[in-house]
Order: C-alpha cells, then sequence, then structure tokens
C-alpha cells in the first residue's frame, strides 16, 4: 500500500467513525465532495493545506493524525 492510499485508508475511517458523510466534511473542511473522495480512493497526491483543512475538520492535530500504525513501516 502507498502512502496516498494509506491516508486515503486514515481519512475514511476517520469519517466513518464520527459519524460523517463524505458530503458533510466536504461542507465542514471546505474541500470538494470529489476531491475527498479521491482522497479516500488513495487517487490524489495531498497537500499540506488540505491535510491541514481535513485534521481540522476532525478536530485533530496533525501530528495525531499521522501517528497511527498504519502510516509505520
Amino acid at each position: 500500500m502507498n502512502f496516498k492510499e494509506k491516508f486515503g485508508l486514515k481519512v475514511k475511517s476517520l469519517r466513518e467513525e464520527k459519524g460523517f458523510s463524505i458530503e458533510y466534511l466536504a461542507n465542514i473542511s471546505n474541500v470538494d465532495r470529489n476531491y475527498i473522495s479521491d482522497i479516500e480512493k488513495g487517487q490524489r497526491n495531498v497537500s499540506i493545506e488540505i491535510i491541514e483543512k481535513i485534521t481540522t475538520a476532525f478536530d485533530i492535530d496533525i501530528a495525531t493524525f499521522f501517528n497511527d500504525k498504519i502510516f509505520k513501516r
């Protein structure tokens, strides 16, 4: 699994854990819903700005987001 796929899996996991739809996450993060969908599929190379928007929407800091076993080798 590449890094984009890991990132997308983490976003999808958090979104589902919080009970957010893609549409809701898109609205609260100010990121297009199609872009979020592509992120979750591992098809987007995400900028730090988008990462910040998504982690803010989840109410977690970036370090916490990446401190997950999925990102460890």
